[in-house]
């Protein structure tokens, strides 16, 4: 078995072979594309006792291996592997990934690389040093061994085959972090913590390697959520990639989906239909329209209050609601005009009852008292929150219950500055306090530094006070980690859209497949892919994307596309107020500055925006 392995040595892979035998030491460590390996060959699957002895040994040894950009190797991104004699099963759901004699190869799969060849020559040199007692073995070869992909050898690439190589999507994340990066992962925390940090700072990135490092010191399943419905399974794909031996024991899913779930394991009747529960307000609006139209005349403005303020801080009366501070809405309102705001939330819920229909803000309330009633008989030994500025209180609240008090329990992660829809909270308005267990991550790794100066040009206010006061840090304050990059303007009427789009596709150094195209409504949404229908170009839906390098262009609004990366980003903003929606200008103009940062920022290499002149469609 140690032959298979270093037969691979002449691919580029190393190996290195402990001299003499020891229980709880690995039998070797292997370096390559695929990051590091502690390796241990015996006749029976090892017992988790001996898992994590043999686990934490490999950590230690590897801890101080650093890249070239000075992170670090991170302790969640070496991997234990079992190798057993004969058929026996692969293993998952535990500390460590166990394969059979004939399935070696795994090991060595193409769609698992994410090291460069000189990252992996680097780390390799640098465990010599860290490993003694270990051997390092390597085959030579008379002719050159073709080398598998994300081995490069600079000198033997042409220009062409260079500027290719640069843009692969190398993902050096899963096995190095920035030093700070690596300390919040492993970081004991005696209640709930909160990650901040501007966008492309790797706060999920953390969060993932902290699921990792939490599996492996604990029992019981992990929840990682978050309020989009499609972000879940696009991380559940990186974490599989970076953690393969802990199969499903950690659970990726979006909040109402979790709630839902839980609401019918104790056969609670929930009635979501998105159409019928529009029609219930717009029958209430027809009721109380005139009453509020001096206030503001957009039916849409009184929903969200309804949504995000109302019943998403779970306020239970009309003393409740004219006390409380609504952050980040453009309208003031005294206890007279919020009065009238109640009674039309109150024909809102009366036409929900009589119709049997919940909305998504009573799916989480229900889950919540139930939760209150009777907990889970089987707790999460963590629960970790993605994009946290998007989720109302009354979310927070049913998270924190879930959750449970205890140290490492509940994780938030996000930045207001990214915040996508109106309204905004202060996590001492949920009961979870973070004093003392906040940390503010302050370098970018996603985007190349001409991307990073064009998303820092919008002026995108915080309305998530997650720090109870203390300042954050905003994106025109980072660092940033990477050079170069480019960007490129579009202005013109709509009749001209479909010629820009279609060259700004073809100046993109970035394959289709490792695009986005970003829009801000709908109805833009349906604009652009006629367009790119008409032009023979294939997209997917980002509703329907899962992590997935298809060949195809993504395709969505700016909601989907939160929390989401691409080396290329194609804006299309139609009009100059369009993002802000309908709502008073103040809130508009905030509510649009953040959700421009967040379209540019999903760009890596390449970002092109285009402005349609055009107001009206």
């Amino acid at each position: 078995m140690l032959s298979a392995l270093v037969a691979r040595t002449a691919d580029g892979w190393h190996v290195l072979v402990r001299h003499e035998p020891h229980d709880k030491k690995a039998d070797a460590f292997l370096i390559g594309p695929s990051g590091v390996s502690a390796v241990v060959i015996c006749e029976h699957p090892p017992d988790d006792a001996t898992a994590q002895i043999l686990l934490r040994q490999a950590e230690q040894r590897c801890a101080g291996i650093r890249s070239s950009r000075g992170q670090v190797l991170a302790r969640t991104a070496v991997h234990l592997v079992a190798i057993l004699p004969g058929a026996h099963d692969a293993r998952s759901d535990g500390l460590y990934r166990a394969l059979a004699e004939k399935d070696i190869d795994k090991l060595f799969r193409r769609d698992t690389t994410h090291l460069e060849r000189r990252e992996v020559e680097g780390i390799a040199e640098q465990a010599r040093d860290r490993l003694p007692g270990y051997l390092p073995l390597r085959v030579s070869t008379t002719e050159r061994t073709a080398e598998p992909a994300g081995l490069l050898d600079v000198e033997d690439l042409t220009e062409d085959q260079l500027a290719a190589a640069q843009q692969r999507s190398f993902e050096s994340w899963m096995t190095f972090l920035h030093p700070q990066q690596q300390a919040v992962v492993t970081r004991n925390y005696n209640g709930p913590a909160r990650i901040s940090g501007p966008a492309g700072t790797g706060k999920t990135v953390v969060a993932l390697h902290r699921l990792r490092h939490l599996a492996r010191r604990s029992s019981g399943p992990l929840l990682f959520t978050t309020f989009v419905r499609t972000l879940p399974l696009v991380h559940q794909q990186s974490f599989h990639r970076l953690a393969p031996e802990l199969g499903d024991r950690v659970e990726f899913t979006n909040l109402h989906a979790w709630a839902r779930g839980f609401l019918s394991s104790r056969n609670k009747e929930v009635n979501l239909d998105s159409r019928r529960i529009t029609t219930a307000f717009s029958l209430a609006w027809t009721v109380h329209r005139e009453s509020l139209t001096d206030l503001e005349p957009t039916h849409s403005y009184w929903e969200t209050e309804i949504d995000r303020v109302i019943k998403g801080r779970g306020l239970r009366t009309l003393e409740d609601y004219v006390k409380v501070t609504r952050k980040g809405r453009g309208v003031r309102l005294d206890s007279g005009q919020r009065e009238r705001v109640w009674r039309l939330y109150q024909t809102y819920q009366h036409n929900l009852h009589d119709r049997g229909l919940h909305d998504y803000n009573d799916v989480l309330g229900m889950a919540l008292t139930e939760l209150r009633r009777e907990p889970l008989e089987t707790p999460y030994a963590a629960v970790v929150v993605d994009e946290v500025q998007d989720i109302t209180l009354l979310g927070l609240r049913m998270l924190n219950e879930l959750a449970g008090d205890g140290a490492n329990r509940l994780l938030l992660v996000g930045d207001g500055q990214q915040q996508v829809y109106s309204g905004g909270w202060r996590l001492s308005d949920a009961g979870i306090p973070v004093q003392g267990r906040g940390e503010i991550l302050r370098v970018n790794y996603r985007n190349r530094a001409k991307v990073l100066e064009f998303a820092q040009r919008f002026d995108a206010t915080n309305r998530v006070d997650d720090l109870d006061g203390a300042a954050g840090v905003a994106l025109r304050d980072v660092e940033s980690a990477n050079t170069g990059g480019t960007t490129r303007s579009w202005q013109g009427p709509e009749l001209e859209l479909p010629d820009a789009l279609s060259a700004a596709l073809r100046i993109s150094p970035v394959p289709p497949g490792q695009t986005a195209l970003i829009v801000f409504k709908q109805r833009d949404l349906d604009c652009v892919a006629s367009i790119l229908r008409k032009a023979d170009v294939p997209f997917l839906d980002l509703k329907h994307y899962q992590g997935d390098d298809d060949g195809k262009v993504k395709i969505g609004t700016v909601h989907r596309a939160k929390g989401l990366d691409f080396q290329a980003v194609l804006v299309v903003q139609f009009g100059q107020d369009d993002a802000g929606g309908e709502a008073p200008e103040d809130e508009a103009r905030e509510l649009r500055g953040r959700q421009h940062l967040v379209a540019a920022t999903r760009a890596r290499d390449f970002l092109w925006w285009g402005v349609v002149e055009s107001p009206e469609r």
